[in-house]
């Protein structure tokens, strides 16, 4: 069963994209991001379904060096 996880930038707090895997990550995987950029999970965490509800939560914790804001 897929585990659709949300990627997750460690320096802002900031969801970056959704992530399809086909079994549950480790901290230590590596993939690359809808922008091309390689990363490395640094956390994943787990979290509780809501009540009533079989999906369960999995956010992995990146820290990408590229950013997408530009300062002026």
């Amino acid at each position: 069963m897929p585990v659709i996880a949300t990627i997750m930038n460690s320096n802002t707090g900031e969801p970056i994209q959704k992530m399809t895997f086909n079994r549950m990550p480790k901290p230590w995987a590596s993939f690359t991001l809808s922008n091309g950029e390689l990363v490395q999970a640094s956390r994943v965490d787990i979290g509780k379904p809501a009540p009533g509800k079989v999906v369960v939560p999995v956010h992995v914790w990146v820290a990408p060096k590229k950013t997408d804001r530009q300062d002026d």
